[in-house]
């Protein structure tokens, strides 16, 4: 038997109880990985509302303004910064990299609940960046070089990825929960507001990753190698040399196709439903119920009438727990979207054929799906919605699990996490969300129609989001055909 083939049908010199701990902590890492980064799309309102004292509201210049900055201005410095990441993986070493990768978020992620202005809460939105785009490229190095073995390795990268969407879910449930009891919890600048807390809960699931994680096993091979002096300096020019530059280009702008669709058009779902007077009808009811209810007790206890503030605190709270309850729909079909591509990947079919299993259809179904939101927001029914959203999330998630398990296998050792960093940070984070300030910038230069009764009609956030997203995912369907089939062996230079 070759060395090549006895490296890839070795398994893990540690016992099991250490893989069961390995995958445990690589579930919970890649879980926490996503729920830092949703938390935005679920509070930004009413934390723009809070900080600005009031006048940032969904419509305003300003809001728009700053809310193309709270999505794109962190994914651009946690990319350039996760490049660098990357870098420092390959240079030190997987394990250690993770490590501090986990402190910077998880701490940052706290600082963010305690923000008093704009400024503040984007600084520590941008570390928390910056700690998640590093975690994540080399948490999959890591486990690549961990179980050698093909099919082990596929599983193992397949079904640990596939914990992300439960940090969708779980940041849905803790945002709803917050919300629930906000006025339970200490007052944070002398207010109970649950968009603080839900940033402070990033740093709760931490703990047990940094107590655990630096007491797991490094990359054997990367190890082996730095200790016999073999191991080649990485170098981000070198990822544009000869036999590389073509891998390079063609991951990154699919990798970025692939973010596209998520941030172009389903990242802005929860705008679109609960923008003020012009969301989602059904949506909307129930921040309507909600502020009777709170008159009416007013009335009861014999106070005056609630300010204007308040009002509009309590409506907007109301309906974004019914807008959390529509994600949660998106969030649980990437988790089955992320199931599925963990089972068809142990097959032998080719890497291109498995990305286009699920890209194919949602370059036709995620921009029908949003031209039909576009028309439909004053429907009583969630229904259709809510399943549409859960397909959508299907398609498009599945495709992050495939960039998980594919890029580890395309870029030579000493390049792995400089590699992946590129892809990932460059293409995903960067190229990727900046659909999402596309999409906000362009659905505010669409001629307001005579009918519109507000300047920030989510319709058009709708239906540029659709023309965004179906534009990143026919930029991946095309550059599929030039994807580089890879290599099982993992020890390459």
């Amino acid at each position: 038997m070759s060395t090549a083939a006895a490296s890839n049908t070795a398994t893990p010199s540690f016992g099991k109880m250490a893989v069961w701990l390995i995958c445990t902590m690589a579930a919970i890492g890649f879980a926490f990985d996503i729920y830092e980064l949703l938390m935005l799309p679920l509070i930004i309102k009413s934390a723009m509302f809070s900080l600005s004292e009031g006048k940032f509201v969904p419509g305003s210049v300003e809001y728009r303004e700053w809310a193309r900055t709270l999505f794109f201005v962190p994914a651009l410095v946690g990319g350039v910064f996760g490049l660098l990441g990357g870098y420092l993986t390959d240079f030190f070493g997987r394990r250690r990299v993770l490590t501090f990768s986990i402190l910077l978020y998880a701490f940052a992620a706290f600082a963010a609940g305690f923000s008093t202005n704009l400024y503040q809460l984007l600084i520590c939105r941008c570390l928390v960046f910056i700690g998640v785009c590093v975690e994540f490229v080399a948490a999959v190095a890591w486990l690549a070089e961990l179980f050698p073995d093909h099919k082990q390795r596929e599983r193992v990268l397949g079904f640990t990825q596939a914990f992300s969407s439960f940090g969708g879910i779980l940041v849905a449930v803790a945002n709803y929960l917050c919300a629930q009891f906000a006025d339970a919890l200490p007052a944070i600048q002398g207010v109970h507001e649950a968009w603080r807390y839900t940033l402070i809960s990033g740093v709760i699931p931490a703990l047990p990753l940094i107590m655990i994680r630096p007491f797991l096993p490094e990359s054997p091979i990367w190890q082996k190698k730095k200790d016999a002096g073999t191991l080649k300096r990485p170098s981000i020019i070198e990822l544009f040399g000869p036999g590389l530059a073509k891998t390079t280009i063609v991951t990154t702008l699919m990798f970025a196709a692939s973010y596209g669709i998520a941030f172009g058009a389903i990242q802005q779902l929860s705008q679109i439903l609960t923008a003020p007077g012009v969301g989602h009808k059904q949506i909307l009811a129930n921040g309507i119920e909600a502020v009777k209810a709170a008159k009416q007790k007013a009335k009861e206890d014999g106070k005056p009438d609630l300010p204007e503030a308040k009002v509009r605190a309590i409506a907007g709270t109301a309906n974004d727990k019914a807008a959390a309850e529509v994600a949660s729909f998106q969030e649980i079909g990437g988790l089955v979207g992320r199931v599925l591509f963990a089972i068809i990947a142990v097959w032998s079919i080719s890497r291109r054929n498995l990305f286009r299993l699920f890209n194919w259809p949602s370059l036709i179904f995620v921009p029908l799906l949003f031209w039909w939101i576009s028309n439909n927001l004053q429907t009583d029914s969630l229904s259709m919605l809510q399943w549409g959203i859960f397909l959508a999330g299907l398609l498009t998630v599945a495709q992050f699990s495939f960039w998980g398990n594919y890029i580890p296998l395309v870029f030579p050792m000493h390049l792995r996490g400089t590699g992946e960093s590129f892809a990932a940070n460059i293409g995903g984070r960067v190229i990727g969300t900046f659909a999402a300030w596309l999409t906000l910038t362009f659905s505010d230069t669409i001629p307001i129609p005579p009918a519109t009764v507000a300047p920030a009609d989510p319709s058009k956030i709708a239906l540029v989001g659709a023309y965004v997203a179906g534009g990143y995912a026919l930029v991946g369907a095309v550059l599929s055909f030039f994807l580089t089939e890879p290599k099982e062996q993992l020890d390459n230079e």
